[in-house]
């Protein structure tokens, strides 16, 4: 087997876990490291896949044939309704969401992860806020 069939089995197990986790959590909020994690690991395996092949494999691996349009045509997908979803919060979160969009649609799952990890971030950051005990003056 070759080195990128055992990447795919690889990615392919790993999505099944965190298919599983998201879906038996009952979180609320997104766990922002981990977000950020994901989106610095994979944009740096797309890092060295710009190094080692350049960035016409990308056109190349989209145009050859009807799969790798599909392929594509999911990824654009994935991204759009991905943006549509995250957006209003986005929006509510104080965000400004144009330069996140933009970011995502020139580097897709790895902006959308960075933009979720700055999201999750802001909404765990005004929940902690909210949780806080108000402070009373002291009393003299």
């Amino acid at each position: 087997m070759s080195a990128p069939q055992i990447l795919t089995i690889a990615i392919a197990i790993a999505a099944v876990l965190a298919f599983i986790t998201v879906v038996a959590q009952q979180r609320v909020t997104g766990n922002a490291l981990l977000a950020a994690v994901l989106s610095a690991a994979f944009g740096g395996f797309t890092a060295v896949q710009l190094w080692q092949e350049g960035p016409v494999m990308f056109w190349t691996n989209h145009s050859a044939n009807l799969t790798g349009v599909q392929v594509w045509w999911d990824l654009v997908s994935a991204v759009l309704i991905g943006l549509f979803l995250i957006i209003p919060r986005a929006r509510a979160a104080g965000m400004n969401v144009l330069p996140w969009a933009i970011f995502v649609i020139c580097t897709a799952s790895i902006g959308l992860l960075a933009m979720a990890a700055r999201l999750f971030w802001l909404e765990s950051r005004t929940k902690t806020a909210a949780a806080a005990p108000a402070s009373t003056p002291a009393t003299a």
